[in-house]
């Protein structure tokens, strides 16, 4: 491991503003190195380092660390990541939580992206099975890839969809994480958000339009007591929960993120379960 090119890498991305520069001048060389390079410490070549300065560099511009390693580590996970699809964030393991203490035997993700949360949770339940719908067929193609990595190609089915329309049955589960930005505040936004697909993070309006799709759907393709769990932004718990109560959903309940804020809201519809 070449100490002095990773200090001045680490150097570099403080300067940009890049919050655990160390660390991730660390992953950004485990990223351009082969590994044995990054075990044993053996010199690296004019290439190698090539290929590190050109990853630091787009670093620096604020293209996402899961870009530029491939990989975003999610719940349980490490999840196959391209700009076709939203990171997986942290925060987002909230939803999966909060689904997990459902009694589910089928689930619809709404909007997959990645699979991340489709694929997490149907690896923590062996027996269940889900349909992951996505619009972007690229999205898709990587969702598939992390599906089958995951040895979960019986358990989880992959469709085109513009939210319910190419969905068929009904589930015990509704999970989504739509786009909830308003297009009001994409400007306002990190910079590393501009490399992700606009499509999966404003619906170019108040941000809620996505919710009342959803909700204006949901009953239809779940069975009675059925639940349907949201992600929301920190701001939008209230506005979310008073549109389930506008569709008549029963046990509304908000779920804060390991931050304190309203990352979830969770409801039921039909006959309890």
């Amino acid at each position: 491991m070449d100490q002095k090119a990773l200090t001045e890498a680490a150097a570099r991305l403080r300067e940009a503003g890049i919050e655990a520069a160390p660390r991730e001048a660390r992953q950004l060389w485990r990223a351009a190195m082969p590994r044995r390079y990054v075990d044993h410490g053996d010199v690296a070549d004019g290439t190698m380092l090539a290929r590190f300065e050109s990853l630091v560099a787009r670093r620096i511009a604020r293209e996402p660390m899961s870009h530029l390693v491939g990989y975003r580590d999610f719940y349980k996970h490490r999840f196959r990541v391209t700009p076709d699809v939203l990171d997986p964030r942290p925060e987002t393991e909230t939803l999966v939580l909060a689904a997990l203490e459902q009694s589910f035997d089928r689930v619809l993700d709404l909007g997959t992206g990645s699979g991340a949360i489709l694929l997490s949770l149907l690896a923590d339940r062996p027996n269940a099975t889900g349909v992951g719908t996505d619009l972007s067929e690229a999205a898709l193609a990587v969702a598939q890839d992390n599906r089958d990595r995951m040895d979960l190609a019986g358990a989880a089915t992959l469709v085109q969809s513009d939210w319910f329309k190419a969905v068929t049955g009904t589930f015990d589960l509704i999970v989504s994480n739509p786009p909830y930005i308003a297009a009001s505040e994409m400007a306002d936004l990190a910079p590393e958000l501009s490399f992700e697909p606009r499509m999966a993070l404003t619906d170019e309006a108040d941000g809620l339009s996505a919710y009342r799709t959803i909700l204006k759907e949901a009953s239809a393709h779940l069975r009675p007591g059925g639940a349907l769990m949201v992600e929301v932004g920190a701001r939008q718990g209230d506005a979310v929960a008073d549109l389930f109560a506008q569709a008549n959903c029963a046990d509304i309940a908000v779920h804060p993120d390991l931050d304190g804020r309203n990352r979830v809201i969770s409801g039921r519809f039909g006959a309890s379960s």
